[in-house]
């Protein structure tokens, strides 16, 4: 199908909580633009009816661009920034590229979408949401590139919705904890890499809190809400008479926002190292 007038254009759509929030609004009959980062994925989800899937990877300026050409007379109901990665390890062993490759997907790739569709988002009286996470206001150990550029997500909600305010486009942001998605699974399987990636200093500073992490991390996953949760908020966020600035979800994630505002920094720092095992 093509772009129609009240559509919502979702990116990061082919897997997760993407192709979660797709299938919630097609089966609702709300076209959705669905942004894939391959022609297998959009013709996968281009066979789900009031689906169109468009490749855009939101880190290539060239499919920005594009998708600024394809909005161009269209009326958005809503815009879900949901694109992202993770990327982990100890800051001091990091690459500045792969700071920069965090920012570029999670942050500016966020910035630059939604440039690109405030026009129709004006003209349709449009909503955005912003898929955060509560490691964007908890910094998780060896999570700093993740946690900083969710963290970024956090304020430019606040920034834009306060800036939107005169055309009545709500802005609101989504800051799930643990979420059975493809994006953790990978991150999990990847830990081996990862310390293999250190240096020789590096694994002897770093190999057994980050083992530890790796622990940990499993046990949240199989612990994780399913992405139907997340799909349930993004539909409140963008059709509800009244939605919510921010959508904190999960009872753990929760606690840990209520725990670390009243809770002494430092208590709050052994409690968390704790809870990791490191």
């Amino acid at each position: 199908m093509s772009v129609t007038d009240g559509a919502v254009l979702v990116t990061g759509a082919s897997t997760g909580i993407g192709l979660a929030v797709t299938q919630r609004f097609a089966a609702k009959g709300t076209p959705v633009l669905a942004g894939v980062r391959n022609d297998a994925d959009a013709a996968k989800l281009g066979a789900i009816p009031n689906v169109e899937a468009i490749v855009l990877d939101v880190a290539n300026a060239e499919h920005v661009a594009q998708l600024r050409e394809r909005l161009d007379g269209v009326r958005l109901s809503g815009l879900v920034n949901n694109a992202g990665i993770a990327v982990a390890g100890p800051l001091e062993e990091l690459d500045l590229s792969a700071w920069r490759q965090q920012f570029d997907v999670n942050f500016f790739g966020v910035v630059a979408v939604t440039q690109a569709s405030l026009g129709a988002l004006r003209a349709g009286s449009g909503r955005i949401v912003n898929i955060g996470s509560i490691g964007g206001r908890l910094g998780q150990p060896f999570m700093g590139p993740y946690s900083a550029s969710k963290g970024a997500i956090h304020l430019l909600t606040e920034s834009l919705r306060r800036e939107l305010r005169p055309w009545n486009i709500w802005v609101s942001v989504i800051e799930p904890g643990a979420i059975a998605t493809e994006i953790w699974r990978k991150a999990g399987e990847s830990a081996p890499d990862a310390l293999s990636a250190l240096s020789d200093a590096g694994r002897e500073r770093y190999g057994h809190q980050l083992g530890q992490m790796a622990k940990q991390a499993q046990i949240q996953n199989d612990g994780a809400l399913p992405v139907s949760v997340v799909a349930d908020a993004v539909e409140h966020a963008l059709t509800a008479k009244r939605p919510r600035p921010t959508y904190v979800l999960g009872r753990p994630a929760q606690a840990s926002l209520v725990l670390s505002s009243v809770l002494p920094a430092r208590l709050m720092d052994r409690l968390i190292a704790r809870i990791i095992g490191i």
